[in-house]
């Protein structure tokens, strides 16, 4: 791992992210690239109609250089390689294309609010980042002061096609010498016998060399609840699990998303694409 990305709109969540990216950096020897995006096009295209005067836009731009700049000189980045641009796309679209243009190895991107989960999985521009990404992306929803992730959940069926990114996981985990958790989470619509589920993730691990691992079912009556209550249970510093790029979340998280529940889903996730 060489690059991350971070994508920031200069709001309090994309510093946090920036922070977090900053420790990882650093821990790594790694070079942080800060982007932002100005979706600014049909605003050209009132300028064509008068609406937006382009010295107007020209004026967006230069403080959007102004504050990149400034972000640049934080404490917390001091030492460090960063490469800063700005792209006028619109947003999920130019993160992407930057991601696969610049090689990025990790997309590190804050959540709005109290969302959470709940952000992630309805139609933002961080759900069609993660959904899309070649590279695996980092979603925090509040500042995490020190980032060493020792107890990680990792939430899957264990099927085939888990085994390719799971070698990213592997990756991840083996950075911070952290556990690695792996659960099976067992609804009325998903059930499994005990005996099934194990067997399952036995057969799973065997073709890993897993340094420190452990092997969970759950149960739950959806699989976003009991991926949830499994991590607070266990204490987890960060849930990671796959996603299909062509269908997002919807094959992982279903049902509907409480508020209550989005609102217990602090603990940040990194979401890797299969």
């Amino acid at each position: 791992m060489k690059k991350i990305l971070v994508p920031t709109d200069f709001s309090t969540q994309a510093e946090n992210a920036l922070k977090l990216a900053a420790q990882l950096a650093l821990k790594n020897n790694l070079e942080i690239h800060l982007l932002h995006i100005m979706e600014i096009p049909n605003q050209m295209s009132d300028a064509i109609t008068g609406a937006t005067p382009i010295p107007d836009i020209m004026f967006f731009i230069q403080k959007a250089k102004e504050t990149l700049r400034f972000t640049k000189e934080k404490d917390y980045l001091k030492d460090l390689i960063i490469i800063d641009s700005i792209k006028m796309e619109k947003a999920s679209t130019g993160i992407l294309s930057y991601i696969d243009e610049n090689n990025i190895d990790l997309v590190v991107m804050g959540s709005n609010g109290v969302s959470g989960i709940e952000e992630i999985i309805i139609g933002s521009n961080t759900e069609k980042v993660v959904r899309r990404s070649s590279a695996p992306v980092i979603v925090i929803k509040e500042g995490i002061p020190v980032f060493n992730p020792k107890n990680i959940v990792f939430a899957s069926d264990f099927s085939e096609e888990i085994k390719k990114p799971f070698l990213k996981i592997l990756d991840f985990v083996n950075l911070f010498d952290a556990k690695l958790n792996l659960v099976t989470i067992c609804t009325p619509n998903s059930f499994k016998t005990t005996a099934v589920a194990n067997k399952i993730m036995n057969e799973f691990t065997s073709e890993f060399a897993i340094k420190n691992f452990s092997t969970h079912i759950y149960n739950d009556s959806n699989i976003e609840k009991g991926i949830i209550h499994f991590s607070k249970e266990i204490n987890a510093d960060l849930i990671s699990f796959c996603t299909h790029g062509r269908t997002g979340l919807s094959h992982f998280f279903t049902g509907s998303i409480s508020e209550d529940l989005a609102n217990h889903a602090s603990k940040p996730l990194i979401i890797f694409k299969i």
